[in-house]
């Protein structure tokens, strides 16, 4: 494979395109490092390769198998993943949450879970800088948390007859809710235009309004001086003798090549970077590489995303417009009236009628199917739908796990064990009754309850104590420290909004630490991370 850098040993390596890969591409490209980004999918142009057709574009997931196992095993691919330059990115909704002070503290707080290593005021900034990079569109005044607006471009408008729906039921029952915070443009930004409200949201936006890195962050770090190579499947982190990293493998046209690095940052997301660990294990690290706590692919946490859809008497039309245009974040916090710690976020949700029909097939009480699955699909203009993203508490049994099964590769497949507990039930069974409370606020109704889940975290946990975590508040690896990980995979909690937010402003975070540390030492690329840097 040629490619610019090829035989050659870059500054940094990253391994992954997506939320938080592309900005560590923009950020290290452009302080003048030499960067190469490896990613298992293709490079896509939005204007050619996406298509307003829901079974087409699930390609832009990680179909690969999985081995799923628990008492709850989850659902792989287009709700938690992506493949290909700009990851999941290219087909999230755009919910554009920050998370809250309680979401670093819960351990402190409410007794459960662990505490993060920074606060939210380490975060702040960066979730500051984050938005106002990408133009997020929001409400001049967000009542919850620390942040309150204004946004940096205007709220969307008009909403969505499922979002007037949803704030007309709220506003009947005392709850609080608001236009969502977007990462999709009110208003043209840097040559896109704004959202015309097509609503393909989660096939990947063709006109650019809405973010991904895809678009926003790569060309920027290709500008600079970073090769982004795509269809290159990373298939192990090779370590020196001297204890560092020195570059991966990976393949390409089923061949096998090597790609040498002074630094290498793991951005692979939460299943592919605890398997490329635990497969790069070798005689210093025999359970996996980087884990000497035995944490890697450990507490694995999604969020618990049920769906309720109501029928009403009016059409609601599903389709139209952004699928989530409205959100009320009221039951965030911990209410020790309720008999459960922690909380949710309720998003009006619309959906395209393939997933509709994918949805109510599988909904609580048994497959729907025949007379009753026909007509209920002839009444999809009917349907109003509101969802859930209710945070999941970290178990050590929740994990990612090497199967003994091989993939085309010859790699061991990932497998994916996942179980609710306690605590995640009753916050479902709460939230549930909230949503089905504001939709028959409004006349509608409940006809179907859809267990799901989204928004994978965790696996690589960051914290102060190497004896129970991966990597530090940075992402730096304790045991090796020219190896990063800097994705969803790092966080402690799950938190009870949308996540990419918090996973992008970590990558600036870390992206700001690197380059501090490159600054303040004259010593060659290899040296610098040698030793657990202060800055």
């Amino acid at each position: 494979m040629k490619h610019k850098y090829a035989n050659e040993e870059v500054d940094v390596l990253i391994v992954g395109a997506g939320a938080a890969g592309g900005v560590l591409a923009k950020e290290l490209s452009e302080a003048g490092l030499s960067v190469v980004v490896l990613d298992a999918g293709p490079l896509r142009d939005p204007q050619h390769d996406f298509a307003s057709d829901e079974l087409a574009m699930q390609n832009l997931a990680w179909q690969d198998t999985r081995i799923v196992d628990g008492n709850d095993p989850l659902t792989m691919g287009h709700n938690n993943s992506g493949r290909g330059v700009g990851g999941g990115t290219v087909h999230f909704t755009g919910v554009f949450l920050r998370f809250q002070d309680v979401d670093f503290k819960a351990r402190s707080i409410d007794g459960v879970g662990e505490d993060w290593p920074i606060s939210y005021e380490d975060l702040e900034p960066y979730y500051t800088q984050t938005e106002k990079d990408i133009a997020v569109s929001g409400p001049k005044h967000f009542p919850w948390g620390h942040f309150n607006g204004p946004y940096p471009y205007p709220e969307r408008e008009p909403l969505s007859p499922n979002a007037y729906m949803f704030m007309n039921g709220c506003e009947k029952l005392g709850i609080r809710s608001t236009v969502a915070p977007l990462a999709i443009l009110s208003a043209p930004f840097e040559g896109r235009p704004p959202c015309i409200n097509r609503g393909f949201c989660n096939q990947g936006c063709m006109p650019n309004a809405k973010f991904s890195t895809l678009i926003a962050h790569i060309p920027k770090a290709i500008k600079a001086g970073a090769e982004v190579l795509p269809d290159c499947m990373v298939t192990q982190v090779l370590l020196g003798k001297d204890g560092l990293v020195k570059g991966v493998t990976f393949v390409h046209d089923e061949k096998t090549y090597e790609q040498k690095a002074k630094l290498v940052i793991l951005s692979a997301f939460v299943v592919e970077t605890p398997r490329l660990l635990l497969n790069s294990a070798n005689a210093q690290f025999p359970n996996g590489l980087a884990n000497s706590s035995g944490m890697v692919g450990k507490s694995i946490m999604v969020h618990s995303s049920n769906d309720v859809y109501a029928k009403f008497d009016y059409e609601l039309r599903l389709y139209k417009g952004t699928p989530v245009l409205a959100t009320t974040l009221d039951y965030y916090r911990t209410d020790l009236n309720r008999d459960f710690l922690r909380g949710y976020t309720l998003h009006s949700h619309g959906t395209r009628p393939v997933e509709f029909a994918g949805a109510i097939a599988k909904a609580q009480g048994g497959p729907i199917w025949g007379e009753r699955f026909r007509q209920t699909l002839l009444e999809y203009n009917h349907f109003g739908r509101i969802t859930m993203v209710g945070e999941v508490l970290p178990n050590p049994n929740n994990c990612v796990t090497l199967a003994d099964e091989k993939d085309n590769y010859g790699l061991p497949r990932a497998k994916v064990t996942f179980s609710y507990g306690q605590n995640d039930q009753k916050l479902i069974t709460h939230a549930v009754r909230t949503m089905s409370s504001i939709l028959e606020a409004e006349g509608g109704k409940v006809e179907f309850v859809v267990p799901d889940t989204a928004h994978m975290m965790g696996g690589c946990r960051m914290g102060n104590n190497p004896a129970d975590s991966v990597v530090n508040s940075y992402g730096q690896s304790h045991d090796i420290p020219n190896l990063f990980v800097c994705d969803a995979s790092i966080f402690v909690t799950s938190g009870a909004g949308n996540p990419t937010n918090t996973v992008m402003s970590l990558a600036l975070r870390t992206a700001d630490y690197i380059k501090e540390v490159v600054k303040k030492r004259e010593l060659t690329m290899s040296n610098r991370f040698q030793t657990e840097p202060s800055v």
